[in-house]
């Protein structure tokens, strides 16, 4: 997995500063007042910092930004870094400031000098979000990337900041190990690895269950079978199961699509922009990404996570557009599209996670329509739901942790364009409303009484640009949201 920046904290040594290396960064209100550190810094620059205080460049700079003094004067340091940021920033915004200071970070250490700053534990937490870099698959060289200089945060409270950072270090290696396996090629990312990645977390305290394919025959799976029977990788689903809460309470179950390559099967996808379809398993991504953070903060709550592992493909086996499959369920469903394969996946996984943990509620997650980012483009993903409770309170925590989620309607007239002529239903509704119908599609899987939530991350999950948190690719979004409705729920 991408190693994270080293981040460690420690008391100021402001009598130390003329001699520190790399980078030395301070945090200055909006309003200009020097602390006791950017106060010895400006004697050391000779009045640079002040001066730059006084400036009409400083005044035009908003909350979060930085600017830098390069190789300044009276300071060994190659750059001082001035970031602006309210002494009493809430947490998403101390997380904006420690992101901007990710992307000055280096192979040079950084000393961040934070006196008394309010929530520095968040700020470190973006810092390690952003300071990302994919460079599994590059040779190392000048442009390679790599790993970044360790980074120092200096505060007067350095022992409490560094206690309350480590739940949030869990976190963001949770966003990491998602980000690198949505980002990695599938001809790495197989089905039968990404399984073996998953079940090294038994390490963590987790239970990890790897179903074959003639297990999955045997229960009657069939639905995620046909996605995959193209296919030479075999088909998988994944059971992670962590324990920390009371012994027989009921689990919230997370399950998600992984789609490790999608080509849309015989109903073929354009070529150009295909190889972004490695990103399809994104899903089981964030649930993987998940249980990770939930095991290395030792969360006081029962989780179990579902991924179904498949790759659709064309060929002489794969299932054509026409097809009747009986889906675990027992309801039949007639494959109009195969392209419409990722609530094939779905469907099995969550009736299983249903009948074998009877979980207290239950979140799938998945790239799963193209329609969504037509309705909300890539800042929110899409949430269909059955219960307001769960829902309201999967809504404030992904505010709370500043991912986008919108909710969007369910309803009957929807759920009537899947009628069938040959079966119980289809797998698509047409062109109209594509990511409620799927939704409409999933719910037909939702027992009564199961509260659930569909997340349809297609237009988050990777995207072409940077976003507040992370770097253009995999974003990793879903994995501090779900950490906190789990942490919420527990509470």
């Amino acid at each position: 997995m991408t190693s994270l920046t080293q981040i460690r904290f420690e008391e100021p040594q402001i009598d130390a500063l003329a001699t520190v290396t790399g980078r030395v960064a301070v945090i200055l209100p909006p309003e200009g007042t020097l602390s006791p550190a950017a106060r010895r810094l400006n004697r050391l620059t000779r009045g640079a910092l002040l001066r730059l205080v006084e400036s009409e460049r400083f005044s035009k700079l908003k909350t979060g930004q930085t600017v830098t003094l390069a190789w300044p004067a009276g300071m060994a340091a190659e750059a001082l870094d001035i970031l602006v940021l309210p002494r009493r920033a809430d947490a998403l915004t101390a997380r904006k400031g420690g992101a901007a200071l990710a992307k000055l970070t280096g192979a040079k250490p950084m000393l961040v000098m934070a006196g008394g700053q309010a929530r520095t534990e968040h700020l470190a937490l973006g810092l390690a979000l952003r300071a990302y870099d994919f460079t599994a698959h590059k040779t190392p060289g000048d442009d390679a990337g790599g790993d970044k200089g360790a980074v120092t945060i200096a505060h007067n409270k350095a022992e409490a900041v560094a206690e309350a950072f480590a739940p949030l270090l869990a976190v963001a290696e949770g966003v990491h190990m998602t980000r690198d396996l949505v980002n990695e090629p599938a001809n790495v990312l197989t089905t039968s690895e990404f399984a073996n990645r998953l079940k090294e977390m038994e390490a963590l305290g987790l239970e990890v269950e790897v179903l074959e394919e003639d297990k999955l025959a045997e229960l009657g799976m069939r639905t995620l079978l046909s996605v995959g029977q193209g296919s030479d990788s075999p088909s998988k689903v994944v059971v992670m199961h962590w324990k920390g809460g009371e012994k027989d309470a009921a689990p919230l179950a997370l399950v998600g699509k992984g789609v490790v390559f999608d080509t849309g099967g015989i109903s073929l996808k354009p070529a150009a922009g295909m190889e972004d379809m490695t990103m399809d398993m994104g899903g089981a991504g964030v649930v993987a990404g998940t249980m990770l953070a939930l095991a290395l903060r030792k969360a006081k709550a029962n989780v179990v996570g579902l991924v179904g592992l498949v790759e659709n493909m064309p060929s002489g086996r794969a299932t054509r557009p026409g097809d009747v499959v009986k889906s675990m369920k027992g309801d039949t469903v007639e494959i109009i599209n195969t392209d419409a394969e990722g609530r094939l996946v779905l469907c099995d996984v969550m009736w299983y996670a249903q009948e074998r943990f009877k979980p207290s509620g239950m979140i799938d997650l998945a790239t799963l329509t193209g329609a969504i980012i037509i309705g909300l483009g890539h800042e929110n993903a899409g949430v269909f739901s059955n219960d307001d409770k769960l829902c309201n309170a999967f809504l404030k925590a992904a505010a709370a942790e500043g991912e986008g989620a919108w909710r969007m309607p369910l309803g009957k007239a929807y759920d009537d364009m899947l009628k069938s002529r040959i079966a119980d239903m289809k797998n698509v509704g047409g062109r109209s409303a594509g990511s409620i119908t799927a939704a409409q599609f999933l719910a037909r899987f939702v027992q009564e009484g199961t509260p659930w939530i569909h997340l349809d991350i297609a237009g988050v999950a990777s995207v072409t640009s940077e976003t507040a948190w992370a770097p253009k690719g995999a974003t990793g979004w879903g994995v501090m949201a779900l950490n906190r409705l789990v942490d919420d729920l527990a509470g």
